[in-house]
């Protein structure tokens, strides 16, 4: 198994810069991809920022911070990425854009270079379909936000080689992740579990059940989530949690998975969540109420504890 020492990352949103802040932080080269200047420029300041607070937290030498900033150069090119070992693809999650994306990848990179992608539901096997290298095609589905989140979700298409495999738990362990490994069926195990759930919660507001804020409280303090199901689909993005309800209604073919009506609604009238200051709570008015997310700010800073790079993994 030959060794990864330059990643590409495709895709200069929260996912992809924080995959390729967590392979600059732990000694890999990168090269980040966007076509859009602006989403480069915001992807260079986070990842400056989130390392110069490693830095101010004793988390990583002044001098490993550095070489970490170093590592990491962005691109609006796409031939860049032809010396990489690994391409790690973190666009829109919609099929047809990410086959488009892979069949360039295909005929860029070298005939080594593992093509990965950051899917939360999209099949495997039919984006490997688009290339001349299946067996070197894998989901590696990384949990938002990357370098704070501890899982790394696995997915082998049908075609996926044990090397292909191997190699990628290993990067992900290297990244002092937690791997867990599904086949390839919509959802794979995570979003299969997750996405009805936060469903079903929007059905429950939209029959009447309960309000936003008591179906969140209920499930934070009633189960011990760290988050309200509304607050997380706002968190992730609600069309991006329509998306995948389509995949598994498609898929699976089974009514219950059919989305809600109301997330439909929410979705059309660009009620997105977070990145747009509205979902199913309003982020752009400070006096008005907003989730109760204690809980999910304690954790998130233990994570930031427990998931810091180690600083010799930080070295060049």
């Amino acid at each position: 198994m030959a060794e990864i020492k330059m990643i590409g990352v495709v895709g200069g949103g929260q996912m992809g810069s924080g995959i390729a802040l967590l392979a600059a932080a732990n000694g890999i080269h990168v090269w980040l991809h966007d076509t859009d200047p602006n989403a480069l420029s915001r992807a260079q300041k986070y990842v400056s920022t989130f390392v110069q607070s490693l830095v101010s937290k004793g988390h990583l030498s002044q001098a490993a911070g550095s070489d970490a900033l170093i590592r990491l150069q962005c691109t609006s090119n796409l031939e860049d990425l032809q010396s990489a070992d690994v391409i790690i693809e973190a666009i829109v999650e919609a099929e047809d854009v990410k086959k488009k994306l892979f069949s360039e990848l295909d005929k860029i990179a070298k005939g080594s270079a593992i093509l990965a992608s950051n899917t939360s539901s999209i099949s495997i096997s039919r984006l490997a379909s688009v290339t001349n290298r299946p067996q070197q095609v894998i989901g590696m589905h990384f949990m938002n936000p990357p370098p704070i989140m501890k899982l790394i979700e696995i997915v082998r298409g049908a075609d996926t080689s044990d090397e292909t495999f191997s190699s990628t738990k290993a990067l992900a362990e290297r990244f002092g992740k937690t791997v867990i490994c599904s086949r390839d069926y919509p959802g794979f195990i995570v979003n299969r579990i997750l996405m009805p759930m936060i469903n079903e919660a929007f059905y429950a507001l939209y029959t009447g059940v309960a309000t936003k804020e008591d179906i969140d409280t209920g499930m934070r303090l009633g189960t011990n989530h760290p988050m309200g199901p509304l607050t997380l689909a706002d968190f992730i993005g609600l069309d991006v949690c329509l998306s995948i309800m389509k995949i598994l209604h498609a898929g699976l073919g089974d009514s219950r998975y059919a989305p809600c009506p109301l997330l439909v609604q929410y979705v059309d009238a660009g009620r997105l969540g977070r990145k747009r200051g509205i979902g199913v709570y309003d982020y752009r008015n400070p006096k008005k109420g907003k989730p109760k997310e204690k809980e999910a700010k304690v954790e998130e800073k233990e994570d930031k504890k427990e998931t810091k790079p180690k600083e010799n993994d930080a070295a060049s």
